[in-house]
């Protein structure tokens, strides 16, 4: 028997719950090959029918594959990361073509509600339910690339404004199912713990946090944006120099030696990513109360930005503040989309949504009493999101959606071309964050 026989291949782009249904109504087969981008796609039937015998086997509810992608005149190997309970993200990329089973997809289809646009996203929250999300490491079709941006280009699209109305939409699929898989926080009061005594002493009552390797062309900008802040209170600026080797050390021993302000940190250890970077910082002696982020790219956009941060702690009683930042080129001029102020954060909801985006902000600050119990991962990409997600469970976050930071785009950003490979690992990491989270809020529900 051809398995292929068990299979159509339907193009779905418009993602409204009225055109699921009616393509579950229509179909004729048990499973449904989705092309969800506009692209096109060659598939042969040796391949539908592989699709058909896995989902057989292992009883899937959604399966999807590596594929061949040309991109110009380009053919190159697109390879997938696998899904997990943490893979909850609305962009998580399954590639241009999903299988589903029509059975599972009805009953799916049955318990979300009437959306325009995140039909297809709710759906596949409530079949990750119902059976496995299965990854198939093989090379099952070819999809022609139209998108051919840099994947600095594409990380911001989530928080694009002219995709507002999408993510409203994915952020209510999305509440609704955490609250049917035990993962919500109610937004009241009662969910949130006071903050800690503080018991230790702090050298300052504010430091700005700069971890750097080689950023020569930028590092003395950064730290100069940091000391011209105006504030009534003491503050530093700890540079954390993960052994630069192109010059940035000579600069920031210049720097601490005409401010006493600057404190320049060299670790002992050569294995410290980003967040290895930061524990250095807020576990020396030279951390102030607050911890506050500045990239070795970037700028404050004023000289308010620490003491608005700070008043922020006080009047909310903050285990952490999120500021909004504006995209800028190297010489300072705005990139679209422009300001990036995460306004899907709202104190009703911005403790569940954060799950379902890829970032939260910036600048970054924290209570350092709090993330010196909890340190950051030594990782070099989502160390910030890991220490947030967490933060969120138990404490409140607040929130400055005017933009406070100017955040350099230009080809020596450590993101602005990953190859592949290296997507993977970030999206990976990060969906990893989020199911040790989720799990958490699980337990904490009483939901394991």
């Amino acid at each position: 028997m051809n398995k292929a026989n068990d299979i159509t291949i339907v193009e779905f782009f418009n993602h409204s719950t009225d055109e699921l249904k009616r393509l579950i109504d229509s179909a004729v087969t048990p499973y449904v090959a989705l092309i969800v981008k506009p692209q096109q796609i060659d598939i042969s039937e040796a391949s539908l029918a592989r699709f058909v015998d896995v989902a057989q086997q292992t009883g899937a509810a959604l399966l999807y594959s590596d594929f061949w992608e040309q991109k110009g005149d380009k053919t190159l190997t697109h390879r997938v990361i696998n899904y997990q309970i943490g893979s909850v993200r609305d962009d998580f990329d399954f590639g241009s073509l999903i299988v589903v089973s029509v059975d599972k997809l009805k009953i799916a289809a049955a318990q979300i509600a009437d959306y325009q646009f995140a039909a297809l996203y709710a759906a596949r929250l409530q079949l990750s339910e119902l059976g496995p999300v299965f990854h198939l490491p093989e090379l099952l079709y070819t999809s022609r690339e139209t998108d051919l941006r840099l994947s600095g280009e594409k990380q911001f699209d989530y928080v694009d404004p002219r995709n507002r109305k999408v993510q409203i939409e994915c952020e209510l699929a999305f509440t609704d199912y955490l609250k049917k898989s035990g993962g919500y926080i109610a937004p009241d009061a009662k969910t949130l713990l006071p903050l800690p005594v503080a018991t230790a002493e702090f050298a300052v009552e504010a430091s700005v946090v700069i971890p750097v390797f080689n950023r020569r062309a930028t590092i003395a900008d950064a730290v100069n944006s940091a000391l011209a802040q105006r504030a009534d209170f003491q503050f530093n600026v700890i540079v954390v120099d993960n052994h630069s080797t192109d010059g940035t050390t000579d600069i920031l021993r210049d720097l601490s030696a005409r401010d006493s302000r600057v404190v320049h940190l060299i670790p002992q250890r050569t294995d410290l990513g980003i967040g290895g970077c930061w524990n250095e910082a807020i576990n020396s002696r030279f951390c102030g109360r607050y911890a506050v982020q500045l990239d070795s790219d970037d700028l404050y956009i004023d000289s308010n930005v620490l003491s608005s941060i700070i008043n922020l702690f006080y009047a909310e009683k903050c285990a952490m503040v999120i500021g909004s930042y504006k995209m800028v080129d190297f010489d300072l001029r705005d990139l679209p989309p422009g300001v990036i102020d995460h306004r899907e954060w709202t104190d009703d909801n911005g403790r569940n949504n954060a799950l379902r985006i890829n970032g939260l902000g910036a600048p970054r600050a924290f209570n350092t009493q709090l993330i010196r119990e909890i340190q950051f991962p030594n990782v070099s990409y989502g160390e910030d999101y890991a220490i947030g997600l967490r933060l969120s469970r138990n404490y409140r976050i607040g929130r400055i959606f005017e933009p406070l930071y100017l955040c350099r785009r230009w080809e020596g950003n450590s993101d602005a071309s990953l190859p592949q490979e290296k997507i993977n690992l970030n999206n990976y990491y990060k969906d990893s964050i989020r199911t040790i989270e989720l799990l958490a809020r699980r337990t904490r529900n009483g939901k394991v």
